[in-house]
């Protein structure tokens, strides 16, 4: 298996996401980070994506029922069932809540060890939703 990840300006996601990843039909790895102008928050989003997809993948997860699950709370979100900042790992339906929580934690420690401050960090990703695309 090869990981493919890449940076890309947040308009090109497939969906109102900061790190997106699937698998293509060879069985890569693809990973997508919005481009924020910062290589340690890219990295930082990347890292985030390889620990949600592993966990998800040893645990049968599919790339179909993460994407299904964010497209559908972003729908959601456009209808005012959920907050600007909210985060839909972190929903409790999430199929992925678990992985998220635990890429969410290790991000947050390696946020520390390259001495950042995680709450710029987190604002400067949720800025990206509220940018013109």
């Amino acid at each position: 298996m090869n990981i493919n990840i890449q940076t890309i300006p947040h308009k090109e996601q497939r969906y109102e996401t900061p790190g997106d990843w699937w698998f293509d039909e060879k069985g890569n790895l693809e990973i997508r980070v919005s481009d924020m102008g910062n290589l340690e928050y890219e990295g930082l989003v990347a890292l985030h994506e390889l620990i949600e997809v592993q966990l998800c993948k040893k645990r049968g997860i599919t790339t179909e029922q993460v994407d299904a699950f964010d497209k559908q709370y972003e729908a959601d979100r456009e209808k005012g069932l959920h907050g600007e900042d909210d985060e839909p790992g972190d929903d409790p339906q999430a199929p992925y809540k678990k992985e998220h929580f635990f890429a969410t934690n290790l991000e947050c420690l390696m946020c520390g060890e390259l001495g950042l401050d995680f709450k710029e960090y987190e604002k400067t990703v949720q800025a990206l939703s509220q940018s013109e695309p």
